[in-house]
């Protein structure tokens, strides 16, 4: 199977089952954010080998945010019920018990902390942005398109990404630049 199909060379796509659409549509632009947001954690994975556990994170949480992904993409109900993987509040359970553990080990926040710090540090403060764009677009949607359990997770993972690169430039030995 090749990689290039030639059926969006006019602007339009498909969703899973089958209905096409501009890909200027809400529901592709949000998509995109979700893909995009995977894409930076790909490369916050790229500058984290010397953390197992942490790499092992961001990948159950790249694996949460394809079936975001699919879910988003795929409008009709019917075909719904066929996706596998789709984030549950558990998942989002899973976040706060992480963002408590990482948090204990941190100062109190009493200022803005300005996004940078070491390589890692600074690729998760930028996927924390990319996160909350993710956000906005999936809100911008409407309520009831999609599983509140999807929104609860987008909101929660960018207080993750948020506490994640605190945790990573205080180990990492980069002060926090402070507002």
């Amino acid at each position: 199977m090749k990689i290039y199909t030639r059926q969006g060379d006019e602007g339009q796509t498909g969703f899973f089952g089958g209905e096409r659409v501009s890909k200027s549509d809400p529901r592709v632009a949000a998509y995109g954010d979700v893909d995009e947001l995977s894409a930076m954690l790909g490369l916050v994975h790229a500058h984290l080998s010397s953390w197992p556990s942490l790499r092992e994170k961001l990948e159950a949480v790249q694996r949460a945010l394809f079936g975001i992904g699919g879910e988003i993409a795929t409008p009709n109900p019917r075909s719904r019920e066929r996706l596998r993987g789709l984030v549950q509040d558990a998942d989002v359970t899973v976040l706060e018990t992480s963002i408590d553990e990482m948090e204990a080990d941190l100062p109190a926040l009493k200022s803005f902390v300005l996004p940078g710090g070491g390589p890692a540090g600074a690729a998760l403060h930028l996927a924390r942005t990319v996160c909350r764009r993710a956000e906005r677009s999936v809100v911008e949607l409407g309520p009831g398109v999609l599983r509140p359990e999807i929104l609860r997770y987008l909101n929660r993972l960018s207080d993750w990404l948020f506490v994640t690169a605190r945790f990573v430039n205080r180990r990492e030995r980069h002060p926090a630049m402070l507002w």
